[in-house]
């Protein structure tokens, strides 16, 4: 695979483009809190044929970097998408975004709206406040802090990861994207996560609440996909579906919150409807 594109963005951060190939109008897909762009890589072969696929890391993920000031406020992953989108030609027809990824798209379509023509987001965690759990966002920052965050070998890692829930529910090649690239050698040969657990943590704890109230300015066509799962953004999907203007609701009933991460296949197909649709 070859090397990513770094792009600048906004706060000195410069973000990572991985072009994934494939023929076609050009798609961006985003990654969730902690993961990073790569591991769309199997949405991106399924796409392969009526899509040219590109993956963004965002700021303190994967292949990007953060700027000295950093504070992970969401505005900054919105700004990523967007400076994605100049760095890109032809431009996106269409953007798929997975929890934070598919939140920062809509952010970014009330940024600059028009930017895209199509969206395709997966339990966007665009969630107005009442919807959260008392300490529901600083309990999700706790654990992220408890995540074990070196391991002695890439194996290591998909080894444990494979065998205890949540990640288990992931696609293997899914879970190796995960593994081979959202970590990174240390000097003395064990692996570290790029996302430390920490910008994971200042991300969940940042959360934007903001953008529910603006969903009404999302003009374009999207497709917001959601699983039977009772957490907020699961539960808020249909309301997110009702208050944009053009808007379909699709239910996957036998996925969880990590669907783009379970099935490809599907998840491709998926994104091909929105991409094609009237």
């Amino acid at each position: 695979m070859s090397a990513p594109v770094l792009i600048s963005s906004t706060r000195g951060a410069r973000v990572a483009l991985h072009d994934l190939g494939g023929d076609g109008p050009t798609v961006l897909l985003t990654h969730a809190n902690g993961f990073c762009g790569l591991m769309w890589a199997p949405v991106a072969r399924n796409l392969g044929a009526v899509a040219h696929c590109w993956a963004l890391d965002f700021r303190g993920h994967g292949d990007s970097e953060s700027g000295p000031d950093e504070d992970y406020d969401w505005a900054g992953m919105a700004d990523d998408v967007l400076a994605a989108v100049d760095a890109l030609a032809p431009t996106p027809r269409l953007a798929a975004g997975h929890s934070l990824g598919g939140a920062s798209i809509l952010k970014a379509e009330q940024a600059r709206p028009g930017t895209f023509e199509r969206a395709w987001v997966y339990e966007p965690v665009t969630v107005p406040e009442l919807a959260l759990p008392r300490g529901g966002v600083s309990a999700l920052g706790q654990i992220a802090r408890t995540r074990q965050e070196v391991f002695e070998s890439r194996q290591a890692a998909y080894d444990r990861y494979a065998a205890r829930p949540p990640l288990q529910l992931l696609d293997p090649e899914v879970l190796r994207a995960y593994v081979d690239h959202g970590f990174r050698h240390r000097p003395d040969g064990t692996v570290t996560m790029k996302c430390p657990r920490e910008v994971e943590a200042a991300i969940f704890e940042n959360l934007d609440c903001s953008a529910f109230d603006r969903l009404g300015e999302v003009a374009t066509a999207v497709t917001v996909a959601r699983s039977p799962d009772t957490d907020p953004p699961g539960m808020a999907a249909p309301h997110i579906a009702e208050a944009l203007p053009n808007a379909t609701l699709e239910s996957f009933d036998d996925l969880t919150h990590f669907g783009p991460l379970q099935d490809p296949p599907r998840i491709a197909a998926s994104i091909a409807a929105a991409l094609f649709g009237d």
